[in-house]
């Protein structure tokens, strides 16, 4: 069942949003060739809870991490661990969300650590503007297709792939609830979107085959051929005069 969100919800889900925002650019600030992921989700942690709230990840399904950390040909859902040390050149997606007064927010970045290559910087230009161009089809009226579809062909377009296996979702007092924004789509199919919903939209774009494997550890997502993956992600209200993205920083954090 898709929950329509009151004004009311909407002004508690933006606060928890807004400090998702806040520790995802900090962990940006922060994060440094040489240091493991384990001291990043360390900081992370404190960061949330410093600011009130609960990490929402930390848990979740027994993750035991406070973000997903990925690296390179990591997709999603990357393990902070003690031995993976980042080093530049780099590609370093960190997928955050934060708990407090009942609602989740949720948001990702794809970070450069130095200098890398064009490549990679091609990947990442393109993975952000799919993310912009899903927010901007997420309009009432539209379809969850027309998301889907927007992403997809921009990708593509670009010489990129996308994943199919996981998607975005909507979001509120539960950190994954209904629809399912999938970044692929058709246009004018699926769940028409209507003023009150909030999802995260956020690509997730391969440089190579869009096939992935998971771990062993049964979390951590790679690409199946090495190439590099990219990954970023807003949460949105749609709202009569079109989609607001919620996971803005504030201005002093």
């Amino acid at each position: 069942m898709i929950i329509i969100k009151s004004p009311e919800d909407i002004k508690k889900l933006k606060k928890a949003c807004n400090i998702s925002a806040d520790v995802l650019q900090y962990a940006g600030e922060q994060i440094n060739a040489g240091m493991s992921t384990y001291e990043l989700d360390k900081l992370i942690h404190d960061y949330i809870t410093a600011a009130g709230a609960k990490p929402s990840f930390l848990g979740y399904g027994g993750f035991k991490g406070s973000a997903c950390i990925s690296i390179n040909d990591e997709v999603i859902h990357g393990i902070p661990s003690k031995k993976t040390i980042i080093r530049s050149g780099d590609i370093v997606s960190i997928d955050v969300g934060a708990y407090i007064d009942g609602f989740h927010g949720d948001n990702a970045f794809t970070y450069k650590v130095g200098a890398v290559s064009p490549a990679a910087e091609k990947l990442l230009r393109v993975t952000n503007e799919c993310l912009h161009l899903g927010i901007a089809a997420a309009k009432p009226g539209n379809r969850i297709g027309d998301i889907g579809f927007a992403v997809q062909k921009h990708a593509e377009d670009n010489g990129f792939h996308v994943v199919r296996e996981y998607v975005g979702h909507g979001l509120g007092r539960n950190l994954h609830e209904e629809p399912e924004v999938p970044n692929y789509g058709r246009e004018g199919r699926g769940v028409r979107l209507v003023p009150g919903m909030t999802i995260a939209i956020e690509p997730m774009i391969n440089e190579g085959t869009a096939k992935v494997k998971v771990l062993p550890d049964g979390w951590t997502v790679k690409t199946v051929d090495g190439s590099l993956s990219a990954h970023f992600e807003h949460s949105i209200a749609i709202t009569a005069n079109g989609p607001v993205v919620l996971t803005m920083p504030s201005e002093v954090h």
